[in-house]
């Protein structure tokens, strides 16, 4: 069952169908049309896709907790007072 559930046999009258309706110098051209309607399906699909996830990363950036300043006085002694200033003032 190559075709969803479809067997050969069943492909095979739904093309000759196809055949008897459109004939043979209308089937290439719908061919075409429906392989360019399946690329800009797809082509959406894949776009939609992308901006999903673009927004989702960008919401996680939004929702990061944000790290607290870091010290970078070597000594233990600028903590203290930048303590003592914060609790005076």
């Amino acid at each position: 069952m190559p075709f969803g559930g479809l067997g050969i046999w069943e492909v095979l009258l739904i093309l000759l169908v196809l055949l008897l309706v459109f004939g043979p110098r209308r089937l290439p051209e719908l061919g075409g049309a429906l392989g360019k309607g399946i690329r800009e399906f797809k082509r959406s699909v894949t776009d939609i896709r992308s901006e999903i996830t673009q927004a989702g990363a960008e919401t996680k950036e939004l929702n990061a907790p944000k790290q607290p300043p870091v010290n970078t006085t070597s000594s233990g002694e600028g903590t203290k007072e930048a303590e003592s200033v914060r609790t005076d003032g």
